[in-house]
């Protein structure tokens, strides 16, 4: 027996509209902003047995005629939980445009899929503005998140348009959307088990296989346990599994080719955060080797704010790399067999460091009503390429001085900082360090390649 709807029993049933103000309200004093119509407005599919709140699928229930409900406890739990979401503003990931994208696998079961719902209404007539709302003036959302609230355009070279969303709401869409997945798999699952199990009460039909029509709460028929797609480690009705280092000294130019590459690489949870289902295959631009699958977010968190063919800019977010977070982000950039091996850092990366560790010391601080606070913003530019240590020569500047000011702290020659970094890598992560050496150059290219070029950002995995 379905329970009765009670609008205002915590423990019982609430309806959609109540449910809709109920998270509204709930809602309104959190850093992540949220909209109305999460239960009623797309994408929102209340009337197909679920809604996504926040990075949680909260069931619905058919009460008969046309009615539907949502227990009040789990909209006020969603909702709890996104309140205790911190959100930095100014730590941004870009969201589109992207030259070249690849296109989601043709068998994805997600119908969130926020990066193609955002991408394509931010190309409706008229830019952002024009799609931030449906045709009765009410607001759309995504997984009850007003995203648009949060929604920075950027402009490169006077022409080109860029969107970026907060990293927190990045990472809640991703939950959200891995979540989606794997209650769509999971309810199907459990629909063909009851169909298996229940004896069939209605002739046949064209398509039916033993008399019976199970499909999915969206319509589609599930996956039958003896489709190879519906089991294995890449199955996201299971969880994610811990990432071992499967992928270790692999080419990514070969295992990009390889057919099936990204539903597999769905199947590990991100070797870096180890909390959110990986997405992407980060790999090293400069030796070619894979390093290990991660998360959309942490994929943008290892790269500095900007990237020039010479130029690398380092804000403070990046700082963190190298301090708190710093055992492992070193683990997963040596996870690279070339960097490895020679104990080093991708050129841009080593330029981050040179910048941040080894020239904090010069680094100019000025007064501010909250005490001294570290001038300006660091660049790092180099003269001539880690093919050739000799001529390589980083130079570390200061860009937006409060004062006016642009100075130059420090010119290290390339060998200089590298050396400096070895030394400083086996005092901050010796596990890494040790595992490292020249020892284990056999099989590595006699000089690494360039650095790729990005000036303007158009990829996701630059390092």
């Amino acid at each position: 027996m379905t329970e009765r709807v009670v609008p205002g029993r915590a423990d019982g049933l609430i309806t959609l509209d109540a449910a809709d103000a109920l998270w509204v309200g709930l809602t309104a004093g959190g850093a992540v902003p949220t909209a109305s119509g999460a239960f009623a407005r797309s994408p929102a599919r209340a009337r197909t047995g679920y809604v996504l709140l926040g990075s949680h699928v909260v069931a619905t229930v058919e009460e008969g005629g046309g009615r539907w409900g949502v227990a009040e406890r789990e909209v006020r739990r969603a909702a709890a939980e996104l309140d205790a979401v911190e959100m930095d503003r100014r730590d941004l990931v870009r969201v589109g445009p992207f030259r070249g994208a690849p296109e989601p696998e043709p068998d994805e079961e997600t119908s969130l899929r926020w990066r193609r719902r955002v991408a394509g209404e931010l190309r409706l007539p008229g830019g952002p503005g024009r799609g931030a709302r449906h045709g009765d003036d009410r607001p759309c959302h995504l997984a009850g998140i007003d995203w648009r609230q949060v929604l920075v355009e950027r402009t490169h070279d006077g022409t080109r348009r860029t969107w970026w969303l907060p990293r927190a709401v990045v990472r809640l869409l991703d939950a959200a959307e891995h979540a989606e997945t794997r209650w769509l798999r999971a309810a199907g699952s459990r629909e063909t088990g009851v169909a298996a199990a229940e004896p069939s009460s209605r002739p046949r039909r064209a398509g039916d296989t033993d008399g019976r029509r199970a499909t999915s709460p969206e319509g589609r028929r599930p996956r039958s346990p003896e489709d190879p797609r519906a089991t294995g480690p890449e199955d996201p009705a299971a969880s994610p599994r811990p990432y071992d280092k499967e992928l270790e000294g692999r080419l990514y130019s070969v295992l990009s080719r390889k057919p099936g590459i990204a539903r597999e690489v769905t199947g590990w949870v991100c070797a870096v955060c180890r909390a959110a289902p990986a997405a992407v295959l980060d790999h090293c631009h400069e030796h070619g080797y894979v390093r290990a699958p991660v998360c959309q977010s942490c994929n943008t968190r290892e790269r500095p704010d900007h990237l020039y063919p010479d130029d690398v800019r380092v804000a403070n977010r990046y700082a963190r790399l190298f301090h708190t977070d710093a055992d492992a982000w070193l683990r997963h950039w040596h996870r690279c067999t070339g960097c490895r091996a020679r104990t080093i850092l991708p050129l841009p990366h080593l330029a981050a460091w040179t910048a941040l560790i080894a020239c904090r010391s010069l680094r100019p601080t000025h007064r501010t009503p909250r005490g001294r606070e570290p001038c300006g913003v660091l660049r790092v530019s180099w003269t001539g390429s880690q093919n050739a240590p000799r001529s390589c020569l980083l130079t570390v500047t200061v860009d937006f001085c409060p004062a006016g000011e642009h100075r130059v702290l420090a010119q290290v020659p390339y060998r200089d900082a590298a050396e400096r970094f070895r030394d400083w890598l086996a005092d901050t992560a010796p596990a890494v360090a040790a595992a490292a050496g020249p020892d284990r150059l056999d099989g590595l290219p006699a000089q690494p390649r360039p650095v790729v070029a990005d000036t303007d950002g158009e990829g996701l995995a630059l390092f």
